[in-house]
């Protein structure tokens, strides 16, 4: 993995820390190829049951694109990627939209701006944590960019003027307004941010992986289902829970009063759906 992403694994939580702090941690091509393996090693170690995101530094989370080299791009001074996924086949992780893949739960700990794509990249997370210091904003548009990443989640997170704002007027929120439109679940001083969220990740993990994966893909995949549609498809999903010997440990811990030993075995429960 190159130097841009930092990946880091301590008890069951992976820490994923975009590096590139002198330029506010932009996401050229390196970064996001590195960030695409990041998140294939996420899924790939059943060690790992959540992970963190955030960037170096004090400064920024993610300022986007690094839109110097998307500009050489487009002038053919750079080479364009042109890798494809054999047909029929789930891509890998990757970049971006990467995220949308990994089937762990993913807190974003905001440390700074986020901004264009960098926001768009904390929205793809399941829970946003943020520093007092970060700002939020779709900057995309003074520029004539369309907030990719941004306009078609933000109207599924905020109420829709507030996706009409960001994706049209291009400016930023603070961390305070962030909070109380509900685009971060928690506000923290610099210092105690990656300790909250470290707090937040070890409360997720005392679970069990089993059902909080299978919750996460549920979520997800009913958001664009009728409600009819969607309790029928949460029984599916209860079966494969039910299926998991943590449930049962789940159930005799409750009756014995004692805290539960989950050991994530994921017998007739694919944890990847």
């Amino acid at each position: 993995m190159a130097n841009e992403v930092l990946l880091e694994k301590r008890n069951k939580i992976a820490y994923v820390t975009l590096n590139r702090p002198e330029k506010r941690n932009s996401a050229n091509r390196a970064l996001q190829n590195a960030l695409g393996e990041a998140w294939q090693e996420v899924n790939r170690d059943p060690n790992v049951w959540i992970a963190i995101l955030t960037g170096a530094g004090d400064e920024s989370f993610c300022a986007g694109g690094d839109l110097g080299e998307n500009l050489a791009r487009a002038r053919g001074e750079v080479a364009a990627d042109t890798a494809t996924a054999p047909v029929g086949e789930r891509p890998n992780p990757a970049g971006y939209a990467g995220i949308y893949d990994v089937f762990k739960p993913v807190i974003a700990a905001v440390n700074g701006y986020a901004a264009g794509g960098g926001f768009g990249l904390a929205l793809s997370c399941d829970i946003r944590l943020c520093s007092e210091n970060a700002r939020f904003g779709a900057s995309e548009v003074r520029w004539s960019h369309m907030a990719g990443g941004q306009a078609y989640i933000l109207p599924r997170t905020v109420p829709l003027g507030w996706a009409f704002w960001f994706c049209l007027t291009g400016q930023f929120i603070d961390a305070p307004t962030a909070y109380n439109i509900g685009i971060v679940q928690g506000v923290y001083p610099q210092a105690l941010l990656m300790e909250e969220a470290t707090k937040l990740a070890d409360t997720i993990n005392a679970n069990g992986q089993i059902v909080v994966q299978q919750t996460k893909q549920f979520i997800y995949n009913s958001l664009d289902m009728p409600l009819s549609q969607a309790k029928k498809m949460e029984r599916l999903y209860y079966q494969k829970i039910r299926q998991s010997p943590d449930y049962d440990e789940g159930s005799a811990a409750f009756v014995q009063k004692r805290t539960p030993a989950f050991t994530g075995k994921p017998t007739g429960a694919n944890p990847k759906g």
